[in-house]
């Protein structure tokens, strides 16, 4: 499991439409909201999805961008985005090397069988490439409010409080 203040892993993997989406492209530029989903079009997944499509305008006028990474394929990421509307790109990591770099890959028993599922979780990366937030096995309703709260604060744009 990685931790904040660890350094985020490279990472290179194809989005919903074949494009390959390298993290070095990113850190140095962007903060970077990473979550890690167990399967599309599962009822927590979509919910969780389109929450972070819904607030995309808002991180990305923080200078925030948000991807989706789960084990599902190119053409499943192409099919939930279209049928949900989703703006957030979601990359494909069939062979789940980065959810395994994440920590984010554990097997679970199911019906008397284990399992290696993705544990629904997200990572706060900042400019420099290295976590702010390592957050595990977290709810979908109302996560992605609750991690634009943390990327607000972040850039400094959260309210702060005085202290007496």
């Amino acid at each position: 499991m990685l931790h904040a203040g660890d350094q985020a892993h490279h990472f290179l993997l194809p989005d919903a439409d074949m494009q390959w989406v390298d993290s070095h492209s990113l850190y140095g530029k962007y903060d970077l909201v990473l979550f890690f989903y167990p399967r599309d079009n599962s009822p927590n997944c979509i919910i969780e999805a389109t929450e972070f499509s819904d607030h995309q305008n808002d991180f990305d006028k923080l200078g925030c961008k948000v991807i989706g990474v789960s084990r599902d394929d190119c053409y499943s990421h192409a099919n939930f985005r279209d049928e949900h509307g989703l703006s957030v790109p979601l990359l494909s990591d069939e062979k789940g090397e980065v959810c395994s770099q994440f920590g984010v890959s554990q097997y679970r028993e199911r019906d008397g069988h284990k399992k290696l599922c993705i544990i629904r979780s997200t990572f706060v990366i900042d400019k420099n490439g290295i976590i702010r937030h390592a957050l595990y096995d977290v709810t979908a309703k109302g996560h992605a409010s609750m991690v634009y709260k943390l990327i607000q604060h972040l850039n400094g744009k959260g309210k702060h409080h005085a202290s007496r």
